[in-house]
């Protein structure tokens, strides 16, 4: 028993000792970082330029804390400004005098269409300064030359190209594969525009499905045409040429017909910028990139009292708390509440960027719109979705503000319930059998077909909700049941053409949003305060080191894989009737 304790004693011993050394450690490393992330004044020099890139997507909010987890799942240094800090960058350097000019680097834009256009706006007000703006890639995306068509001159790799051709829609069909796995989808849903569901019970888009995309997809398409017409001084007939001859293959294309300004490398580039800048004898070009600048431009943050609260809602719909890259209705609901309740807070500013989800989580989120709403403005400003539960949540808001890219609409609900009885018996030799003690005890099953009756049942419950869905509309934006039925019925539409249906008040950015929510409130004087609070550093280590990795990092590993391994965990996770945008779309 003596020796028992001993050897007890000094496990005990030696657990608590290695306890303290890795907390020492850890402090130790923690210290290092935040020392070494600690932000430094940046010291800018006369005539130096902001260089711009878009490697990094534009976040919707600027990271919290000093540090973050990278791609590849390592501690890094979180300096990546948010779209409004973006904006305000874009504005400070308008009047600092010290910034002769901006320099982009297009050959990489990985953020979203609607962040696009409100960095495009805030460039377009930034050429108002008369400071020059150069925009440089090696090949240019067709969102990516949407964006450098603002440049007051657009310089392309001699070896690289500008892709302009025009967008596709193109939607993968899983029904030929259940169907090998004899799997029956017993699909319910409301709307024959609904085509969320498409892929489990068809092989090819429906007629109703090929108008609603394509409709989207031409005003989206007509819109960055225009846009880049008016800014290059082309003939917007002529630029429908180039995409439907696929004239634009080559460098020279570009410059040929007007879409480059010119041919260049690098060294050339940087020979251009030194002569812009009158710069003499071997004289460097001072550059600076927009996240060193913010350490140049802190924000000066106001002292008054009001307060405008900006809740973000990014991702799919769920119940209960969600994540940082999904809308959990209680997390959403509780921020809504706290910006009604606080007396200082003045108006709300609900930016939305979801393709929708759970219809009942969206429901629990409403009802504390419409309750925010009766005390004070609120005002939606919908991101690249704001879609089926997306706009299930914004339909009470005093103003619906869309970007003419956002996809919004598609209020329509749906229902899926997979029988995969021949699945379990024919491919895995699984059979069932069961007592049960009421007729519908076993409802819901996947191990047996619905019945008729139990069809009966659920598709009642599709109609209910669509039914209250369509209501809630009604009230929220003053139009007749019959009206929202008649665009509705899971019909997508751009922000543009929101306008037209009157699902959409007005055309614009989070700028704008928070614009009219002071207006509103009759505010001259005001500071912003983001909601929900954000995921602490050390909150996203633990998370982390229990296997929840951020979806930046399952992007990096996966790649171009993405996004239907998230399609399908989405599908797999999907509880109850669901009112969600049937596809997500990436621009290139």
């Amino acid at each position: 028993m003596k020796q028992f304790f001993k050897f007890m004693l000094a496990s005990m011993a030696g657990f608590i000792l290695t306890i303290i050394i890795i907390s020492f450690i850890g402090f130790v490393m923690l210290a290092s970082l935040v020392a070494v992330t600690k932000s430094e004044e940046v010291s800018i020099k006369p005539n130096t330029v902001l260089m711009v890139d878009f490697v990094d997507a534009v976040p919707e909010r600027t990271p919290s804390g000093l540090f973050t987890f990278s791609n590849t799942g390592g501690i890094q240094a979180t300096n990546t400004p948010g779209l409004l800090e973006t904006i305000d960058l874009l504005e400070r350097a308008s009047t600092d005098d010290n910034i002769s000019g901006i320099y982009m680097d297009m050959s990489n834009v990985n953020s979203g269409m609607a962040t696009v256009e409100e960095i495009r706006e805030a460039l377009l007000k930034f050429k108002e300064s008369g400071k020059f703006i150069i925009a440089y890639g090696e090949v240019f995306s067709q969102k990516a030359y949407y964006l450098a068509s603002v440049a007051d001159q657009i310089a392309v790799n001699p070896q690289g190209a500008i892709d302009f051709r025009g967008i596709n829609g193109e939607v993968m069909f899983l029904k030929g594969l259940i169907d090998k796995l004899d799997i029956n989808a017993q699909v319910i849903r409301h709307g024959k525009f609904k085509s969320a569901i498409e892929p489990l019970i068809s092989d090819h888009m429906s007629e109703a499905n090929k108008e609603q995309t394509l409709t989207y997809l031409q005003s989206i398409w007509n819109h960055m045409v225009n846009g880049i017409a008016l800014q290059r001084k082309l003939d917007n007939a002529r630029l429908q040429l180039f995409a439907d001859s696929l004239y634009i293959q080559t460098a020279d294309d570009a410059v040929r017909y007007g879409l480059a300004d010119t041919a260049l490398f690098k060294d050339q580039l940087i020979e251009m910028m030194r002569t812009k800048l009158g710069l003499e004898g071997n004289k460097e070009v001072d550059v600076v990139k927009i996240n060193r600048y913010k350490d140049a431009a802190p924000r000066k943050y106001k002292r008054t009292g009001d307060k405008i609260a900006v809740i973000y809602a990014t991702g799919e719909i769920n119940s209960g708390e969600g994540t940082e890259m999904s809308i959990g209705s209680e997390k959403i609901s509780r921020a809504i509440r706290r910006a009604r309740n606080d007396s200082t807070i003045k108006a709300i500013v609900f930016r939305i960027n979801s393709p929708g989800g759970s219809a009942l989580a969206s429901d629990v989120i409403l009802r504390e719109v419409e309750l925010a709403q009766r005390v004070k403005p609120v005002v939606v400003s919908m991101g690249d979705y704001a879609a089926s539960g997306g706009y299930y949540i914004a339909c009470a808001a005093d103003t619906i503000l869309a970007n003419p890219t956002t996809l919004t609409g598609s209020i329509g609900v749906f229902g899926i319930i997979p029988d995969m009885s021949k699945f379990f018996e024919n491919k895995l030799g699984i059979t069932f059998d069961r007592v049960k003690t009421n007729n519908h005890a076993d409802y819901m099953t996947i191990t047996r077909p619905l019945t008729d009756y139990e069809k009966m049942v659920i598709t009642r419950e599709v109609e209910r909700i669509y039914d209250t869905f369509i209501t809630h509309v009604s009230h929220g934006r003053n139009i007749s049941k019959a009206m929202v039925d008649s665009i509705g019925q899971g019909r997508v539409w751009s922000g543009t053409d929101g306008i037209t249906t009157g699902l959409v008040d007005e055309l614009g950015g989070l700028k704008n949003a928070i614009a009219i929510a002071a207006g509103k409130a009759q505010l001259t004087d005001y500071r912003l305060i983001s909601l929900p609070e954000q995921l602490d550093p050390i909150t996203q280590l633990m998370n982390e080191l229990q296997g929840k990795p951020s979806g930046d990092k399952l992007k990096k590993e996966l790649g171009t894989l993405y996004p239907y391994i998230k399609q399908l965990q989405s599908i797999a996770q999907m509880e109850g009737v669901q009112a969600r945008l049937p596809f997500i779309m990436s621009i290139n």
